[in-house]
């Protein structure tokens, strides 16, 4: 036993320390700051029902752009600005309505896609039943569409859920989240999905060229569920026939009919503008400065964009939010960090992780350039592909990145990423916190938000767990995303541990571990298959 203990001693100090969280005294002044002095809620409520839905480069956009600097600067942070990337047009919808005039008046549920034109006017005409999933679809088509409002999508038969539409996280969901999973590489697949990236182009161009007055999507929701996502933002590429996204039981309906003879006409008014005032988008950026210049810094991000069908509230209007209130605490707390602590809200991540992106390739590394300009989903699925990834002198600088995004569920614990060093490390974070149900440290690594990229070019970038609530069965990218759903003790909490993990990681003695930046992956599967075979 004694040579048992000397030899664990030995190991204890030979093995790097961990870094130390702060000290119980400071986790109480950020409580009480979040707690009963909490402005999360005001600052979301502004976001939603006052700016509303802030698709890039829109009018709104550039209205939460100024109000957001205004707030980090009335809250004492410095260095408070915004910087541009290339974006493309801004658009917005005044308004809209989609009506069913024969074989009989019906008020349907549909948005404008984004990026697509106005009709400049109500346009009447009958429907096709057409789904087009692929350029292999448009032979069939072609030369029967002109002068039809065309149904793209298959009608599907529709799905009950299977689960509650409000979850919060058990103890057995979260345990489920600490599997490790190697990654892998997979050119064939990446190949089908680039292929796939460059059909709604592909689709704008045949519908024009067939003369289709305008064509209409099936909600991937039932539920009466709309969203409107588009993607052909760049200038020069945007579709000449107006694209409508309709609920997918209205959708249903209009295919039964047409199907049964009685051939639906269509009465579609999109009323939406584009805004070419400046094609930049900007992201926010603000300081609370460090006490050592030489230490680096640590940063905390969230998404101001949004998509238009509700007010963008809590994807990612509690994200932002709550990025917010983390640096006004800090701020009012006069807790001086040693690092530099700075607050980003990106555009464009509703598109392609633009924001977060186009700060990587300035601040952080480079990928070789692109010969062309490439669409929204073939830049998202293939950026992280190029190599080699040439740091920048700030890459060091950044010792980690926080990200929040799923949502105003409260923090449930944060994932890992695959790093297995910072387990620890978090564990300690999140010790003071477990009374507030933060708890739990998943190896897990997630994609799909501004860390994701951050991560690919070897920062230590990570992202909290989050109960889930109503975000992805009802509420994402729909119209239902509205104030009303967010949950104002589950962001007072989020801003409390968000602000307490920036001083951690601020005052740390020692940067976060890093992984690897990675090179060129080799195949995981050399011997798979082709496919077809």
């Amino acid at each position: 036993m004694r040579t048992f203990l000397l030899a664990t001693a030995a190991l204890l100090i030979a093995a790097p320390a961990i870094a130390q969280s702060i000290d119980p005294s400071t986790v109480a002044v950020l409580v009480d700051q979040g707690t009963s002095h909490s402005e999360v809620m005001t600052t979301a409520e502004y976001l939603a029902d006052v700016i509303g839905p802030r698709m890039t480069n829109s009018p709104a956009m550039r209205e939460a752009e100024k109000w957001t600097q205004e707030k980090f600067t009335g809250w004492g942070l410095t260095d408070v600005h915004k910087e541009g990337f290339d974006f493309g047009r801004g658009w917005w919808i005044e308004k809209s309505s989609v009506r069913m005039v024969a074989p009989r008046p019906v008020q349907l549920t549909a948005i404008p896609i984004a990026w697509t034109p106005a009709t400049n006017g109500p346009v009447t005409a009958p429907v096709i039943v057409a789904p087009l999933r692929s350029p292999g679809d448009f032979a069939q088509w072609k030369g029967k569409l002109a002068g039809k409002i065309v149904l793209t999508s298959a009608p599907g038969t529709g799905s009950e859920p299977k689960e509650a539409a409000f979850q919060r996280l058990s103890d057995e969901d979260l345990a489920k989240l600490d599997v490790y999973e190697e990654p892998t590489w997979d050119p064939g697949k990446l190949d089908q999905s680039l292929a796939r990236a460059k059909f709604e182009g592909q689709l704008a161009k045949f519908l024009a060229e067939e003369g289709a007055v305008a064509y209409v999507t099936r909600s991937r929701s039932d539920g009466k569920l709309i969203h409107g996502e588009g993607y052909l933002h760049h200038v020069g590429e945007t579709p000449k026939v107006p694209g409508i996204e309709m609920a997918a039981e209205d959708y249903r309906r209009l295919v039964r009919l047409a199907w049964t003879g009685k051939v639906p006409t269509l009465e579609i008014d999109s009323n939406v503008h584009f805004d070419d005032s400046d094609t930049k988008a900007y992201n926010i950026l603000a300081d609370i400065k460090g006490r050592d210049p030489k230490a680096g810094y640590v940063m905390a991000g969230a998404h101001l964009d949004s998509w238009v069908a509700g007010d963008g509230a809590a994807d990612n209007g509690a994200g932002s939010a709550v990025v917010m209130e983390a640096a006004r605490i800090i701020a009012a707390s006069g807790i001086k960090p040693k690092r530099t602590i700075r607050f980003a809200l990106w555009a464009g991540e509703e598109q392609s992780l633009y924001g977060s992106i186009a700060y990587i390739e300035q601040h952080l590394a480079k990928r070789p350039a692109w010969d062309h300009v490439p669409s929204a989903d073939e830049f998202y699925y293939s950026w992280a592909t190029r190599f080699p990834i040439t740091p920048l002198a700030g890459h060091k600088e950044l010792t980690a990145y926080f990200n929040l995004d799923n949502g105003s569920g409260k923090i449930r614990g944060i994932y890992a990423e695959n790093n297995m060093a910072a387990v620890p490390i978090f564990r300690e974070w999140l010790a003071p916190f477990a009374s507030m149900g933060a708890s739990t440290v998943a190896i897990q690594k997630t994609e799909g938000t501004d860390h994701q990229f951050m991560q690919a070019v070897g920062i230590p970038a990570f992202q909290f767990i989050q109960d889930p609530l109503d975000y992805e069965s009802r509420v994402h990218h729909t119209q239902l995303d509205t104030f009303d759903h967010l949950k104002a003790a589950d962001m007072r909490q989020a801003a409390i541990i968000l602000a307490a993990f920036l001083l951690d990681a601020a005052n740390a003695d020692k940067p976060l571990p890093r992984l690897p930046i990675p090179t060129q992956p080799a195949v995981t599967d050399p011997f798979a298959a082709p496919k077809g075979e």
